[in-house]
């Protein structure tokens, strides 16, 4: 007999199939990991293992003080059982994506459930769901091995747990003690902002909804004490540990004030702060202000950061402005205690005095309005880059998520008047207006340009501007018309995909069908991430050196020297991939392995022009790695080239031959 399936099973059914095929296939395979973050933050997962430290974290045998340690334990543990290689660093990632999915699923079905329609619950509950798994930013910024998709996760379950105590008069101890758990990982994966997050976002919901002193009662009934001692319990002995191993060595300084400005201490060989200054007062509060050392990062506009929540939700931000106005922020004003003794603002939110209060699934939404805009206010007044604003998205997913099911509800119950539907029409017509002008865009381009010959390297075809490559993205900025003849594939691909998805979107609107509308611009959603994959696969030489690791891997030998001409990040695959931990930098003491090269023990791998030579003209093989684009260092002796590839180069002091 078949099985029948009940709605939620059914709904997480599609969705597990969806998360297998997009976030833990063929995606966990290639491209391969790039150099900078990606490959940096997968070798000091192998280092790891390498050193049995799980206290410190290392990156080619350097102290790597500035990050929490959760990604990177995630990471060596599934090295530890799978082995070391691409697919086994995207693992947890792709896990935390499926955690995810499923938390949203939940939050959803639960909070948007409606007692006269039993279907909007598991509707909603889909489409939180969908919404995550084909929004581009999520699938984009697991392309890289960064913790933010993590901290997405544990502030989602946090704020769900909280949310599950709000539906209870004497709240329960399993929810509290889960937010506490939750808050301890977050710190654990992404430092402080995993508490700060969390607890401001319920302070400010539980202040407005109850004033001071309810907020201050609400949180007694939630088992403070005990919930703090559980955090306590998983986030501090990390913290302590970690201290204790890597204390202020010598003479460091002090931050002082001179002339209007403040003065960070730069570290000198033996004299360096430990970790709890670096990582706390530098990694935390100086960065928080711009000031912190080293200066290797950019910040995005502050209009463009903003602005950016549109592409990584796309294109499903197409709703989130009429899903923000299901927020009743004057509402909530005006029903606030905190508020309730200003009567001239009274007589504004309220003019006819009558009474005022929230429904709860208006409080849900008052909840995720403060959850989206908190993170976002806070690095507004902060160095930002691109994925900062990805701990306000599951929020706005669940807006979202929230508007296409009221929709949808009145479509099916023909109610009038149908602003919703009408508004979705209107929403659906825009789509399909910039799907068009997409897919126009993307037929020019294959039209106009020609593919470049097999064995053209694409990286001959950009035009480079290395003054963005701070930024996560900046390497695209780099395409040009003549380099887009390489990515003709999955232009015709995003052509396709996007037109078709935006057109079956607006017409099963017009026949007032918004359910399947929203099934089929997820389709094209899905696509255009199939697309945006094909891309980076045929990008991603640009970006990786695995290409120039593949080629001396099969000959390497341990004693063979390997030499990066730049910063370490600028050719780290070459270290994950070789699975070597000792690569000596030349003219590249800076960035991930600037701090920690001042610490005594501190390997001596930064080579200068005589010491450069030394190791060319001696009887050891040296590999060189450097950038086409930079002036060849003035060596002793003949050099031989290895490979070009990528706009990337290997060098040798000895005669390669390739078996």
């Amino acid at each position: 007999m078949p099985i029948e399936l009940t709605p939620v099973k059914r709904n997480r059914l599609i969705l597990l199939v969806l998360w297998f095929v997009f976030y833990s296939s063929f995606t966990l395979l290639t491209p391969p990991l790039l150099d900078d973050a990606d490959s940096v933050h997968a070798e000091v997962a192998r280092e790891m293992l390498v050193r049995h430290d799980w206290t410190t974290l290392y990156a080619n045998g350097i102290r790597y003080l500035e990050k929490a340690p959760l990604l990177y334990w995630s990471m060596a543990t599934s090295f530890k059982v799978f082995g070391v290689g691409t697919a086994a660093a995207r693992i947890p990632l792709a896990l935390t994506v499926l955690a995810l999915v499923f938390a949203l699923e939940a939050f959803a079905r639960r909070a948007f459930s409606n007692v006269e329609q039993a279907n909007t619950g598991p509707r909603a509950g889909l489409y939180a769901g969908l919404i995550l798994l084909s929004s581009f930013g999520i699938f984009i910024f697991t392309r890289i091995t960064i913790p933010d998709a993590m901290v997405c996760l544990w502030q989602t379950l946090a704020i769900f747990c909280f949310w599950v105590t709000e539906q209870e008069k004497q709240p329960s101890r399993l929810p509290c003690f889960g937010f506490a758990v939750c808050c301890a990982l977050n710190v654990l994966t992404k430092g402080l902002i995993g508490i700060v997050f969390p607890v401001g976002i319920i302070a400010a919901y539980l202040i407005l909804t109850r004033g001071v002193r309810g907020a201050i009662a609400r949180i007694l009934r939630c088992h403070p004490f005990t919930s703090a001692a559980i955090f306590f319990a998983i986030a501090a002995p990390w913290h302590i540990l970690i201290g204790l191993a890597n204390p202020t060595q010598g003479d460091p300084g002090s931050i002082t004030f001179h002339n209007g400005h403040w003065i960070v201490p730069q570290p000198t060989n033996g004299n360096v702060h430990g970790w709890t200054w670096f990582y706390f007062v530098n990694e935390h509060l100086l960065r928080y202000l711009n000031l912190r050392v080293p200066r290797d990062y950019d910040t995005v506009p502050l209009l463009l950061f903003w602005g950016l929540i549109l592409i990584w939700l796309m294109p499903w931000s197409a709703f989130l402005f009429h899903s923000l106005t299901q927020i009743e922020a004057r509402a909530a004003l005006a029903a606030s205690p905190l508020l309730s003794q200003w009567n001239w603002l009274q007589r504004k939110l309220n003019p006819d005095s009558h009474e005022v209060s929230l429904t709860p699934q208006e409080r849900t939404l008052l909840l995720l309005g403060i959850w989206a805009a908190l993170p976002l206010l806070f690095f507004s007044f902060s160095t930002r880059q691109e994925y900062y604003v990805l701990p306000s998205l599951p929020a706005l997913v669940l807006l979202i998520a929230s508007w296409l099911t009221s929709e949808v509800d009145e479509a099916e119950s023909f109610s009038v008047p149908d602003r919703k539907v009408k508004a979705g029409q209107r929403i659906a017509l825009v789509l399909l207006m910039f799907g068009s002008v997409i897919a126009l865009a993307a037929l020019f381009f294959i039209m106009k340009t020609q593919p470049p010959d097999p064995n053209t390297d694409l990286a001959s075809l950009l035009q480079q501007n290395p003054g963005e490559y701070a930024l996560s993205f900046g390497h695209f900025l780099d395409l040009n018309g003549k380099a887009m003849g390489a990515f003709r594939t999955p232009l015709g691909m995003t052509a396709f995909f996007l037109f078709g998805g935006t057109l079956a979107a607006f017409l099963l609107r017009r026949s007032y069908r918004p359910h399947l509308g929203n099934l089929w611009l997820a389709g094209g959603a899905f696509g255009f991430l199939l697309a945006a994959h094909l891309g980076l696969q045929i990008f991603s030489p640009v970006l990786t050196s695995k290409q120039l690791a593949d080629a001396i891997a099969p000959q390497l030998k341990p004693d063979d020297l390997l030499i990066i001409h730049g910063e370490y990040e600028a050719g780290s695959t070459l270290g994950f991939y070789l699975q070597r931990n000792d690569i000596h930098i030349f003219e590249g003491r800076s960035s991930n392995l600037w701090y920690g090269s001042f610490f005594p023990d501190a390997p001596r791998i930064f080579e200068n022009e005589a010491s450069l030579n030394l190791q060319w003209t001696g009887p050891q093989r040296v590999f060189l790695w450097q950038d086409v684009s930079q002036p060849l260092p003035k060596l002793r002796g003949r050099s031989y080239l290895v490979l070009q590839s990528g706009g990337k180069e290997l060098l040798s002091n000895r005669p390669f031959l390739f078996q």
